[in-house]
């Protein structure tokens, strides 16, 4: 058994250096796999190509390789679609229909080059489990498919395969298990093409909640939530996200677009499976209007959201731009995010403890949209005595409230004869701002830093 229509993708990528913000790492190349859908576009997984600089693919058949290019990505669902530069290569390739979820214990085949392979690898595994698991690429939690199937280096963004259709793509492996792979299935997927399609945002939607499940009888009764009706509650609105201004602390979420939530915080999906309520996140798109049954102030009522992309705090992984960034006074700073606490060798132990908890407990705020932090102090004589102060979170300047970095530079670039800055341990750094004015061209000049800002700050 062969399948043409799946590709080896050539990846050259530089990703960006959250370390020294201003400068990009050493470029590197990988190797994924992709499978030719019938409208002639490649179906791939999104970390295969992120932050690519050159793609090209492969067939089967020859060595030849053939420019590609990005034509659309979803980093939320860890998907891509590739387009050739000539149409020609793909001529007489046959292709395989989209097919549907799979049940359990269905066989299936995982098809691609794993560890660089030049020859696809065919494996046969079996579906255990369909249930919300967590996307390493993008940390979103979305439905998955698990397989026993083993899925290595390489077969990412090859096709899974029952029945001559395809089910899912291949994306990732479960950590601390052998031969244990997880697949994105085609509801997901067919929500990026979607999206494609129409020609609109494919990023995921989500409502930026925090809830508490309503398992325990004593809780429900406190809340007056009445015995027949199940759902979970609301102890925290996001700033920014699709429930505010519409939900609110102490609401119980009780259907999403007429699906009942159970008091763990489960749903059943395509009437077969029960998972997680988030599983529900891939059924809509950016801009849609969400129908909602809560439970507020002793009776039930409907309402309506406009969905939004989901807003963190502190940003997951993100790919395909460049890190933010402002340079003052030899000053380095820039919002906390995953990719910074990344830039620790196994970050979540050795990153400092308050920017953990941050990333793993804090949600924005209108006073609080980003944590801006100190991540470098380039040394000079205008920051002498402040070098134990790096990494730390930057809350005041001149006694502002800061909400994002752009606040920072509009109270830096305003301040008068004196700056201070405040951290969140109520740590100060005060200059002198004529001197510091004039140091910071020299500063630039010295470390080689072409601009002292990133150019979505410019």
């Amino acid at each position: 058994m062969t399948f043409p229509s799946v590709l080896k993708i050539h990846a050259t990528y530089q990703e960006p250096d959250y370390d020294c913000p201003w400068q990009a790492r050493t470029p590197g190349t990988g190797t994924g796999s992709g499978i030719v859908l019938p409208d002639g576009l490649i179906l791939t997984a999104a970390h295969v190509v992120a932050n690519a600089t050159f793609l090209q693919v492969q067939k089967t058949s020859n060595s030849r390789r053939q420019v590609v290019h990005v034509e659309a990505i979803c980093h939320d669902a860890d998907l891509a679609l590739l387009r050739v530069e000539d149409a020609a290569f793909l001529k007489d390739v046959p292709t395989l229909a989209l097919g549907e979820l799979p049940s359990l214990r269905d066989k299936v085949l995982v098809c691609g080059y794993p560890i660089g392979g030049n020859e696809i690898s065919i494996t046969e595994g079996v579906v255990s489990r369909v249930e919300v698991q967590e996307y390493s690429h993008s940390q979103r939690s979305l439905l998955a498919v698990t397989v026993d199937a083993a899925i290595n280096s390489g077969n990412s963004g090859g096709p899974v395969i029952q029945d001559n259709r395809i089910i899912g793509v291949a994306f990732q492996s479960l950590e601390d298990a052998e031969n244990i792979g997880e697949v994105i299935p085609m509801p997901v997927i067919k929500h990026f093409l979607e999206a494609h399609r129409r020609g609109v945002e494919p990023t995921i939607p989500g409502l930026g909640l925090s809830v508490q499940y309503l398992e325990n009888a004593m809780l429900r009764k406190h809340i007056g939530l009445p015995e027949n009706k199940t759902g979970v509650l609301i102890a925290g609105v996001h700033f920014g996200n699709s429930g505010w201004g519409v939900l609110r602390e102490g609401d119980v979420l009780l259907e999403i677009n007429g699906v009942v939530l159970d008091n763990d915080g489960t749903v059943v999906l395509e009437e077969r499976y029960r998972t997680s309520f988030l599983g529900l996140s891939h059924k809509q798109f950016v801009g849609d209007k969400l129908p909602l049954r809560v439970w507020r102030e002793g009776k039930e009522q409907t309402l309506e959201l406009t969905l939004q992309p989901l807003r963190y705090l502190v940003p997951r992984s993100r790919y395909d731009v460049l890190p933010s960034y402002y340079i003052y006074g030899g000053l380095v700073f820039q919002p906390l995010s995953r990719d910074y606490l990344c830039t620790w060798e196994y970050w979540q132990q050795n990153a400092p403890q308050d920017l953990l908890d941050l990333y793993f407990q804090g949600y924005p705020t209108p006073e609080c949209r980003q944590v801006i932090v100190l991540s470098h102090i380039l040394a000079d004589e205008i920051n002498v005595g402040y070098e134990g102060m790096e990494h730390a979170m930057i809350t005041h300047c001149n006694g502002r409230r800061l909400g994002d970095l752009r606040e920072l530079i509009d109270a830096i670039e305003s301040a008068p004869k004196l700056l201070e800055l405040t951290t969140r341990q109520n740590l100060r750094i005060v200059m002198d701002k004529a001197a510091a004015d004039k140091a910071h061209t020299q500063l630039l000049r010295r470390y080689r830093i072409h601009k002292d800002r990133s150019d979505d700050l410019a």
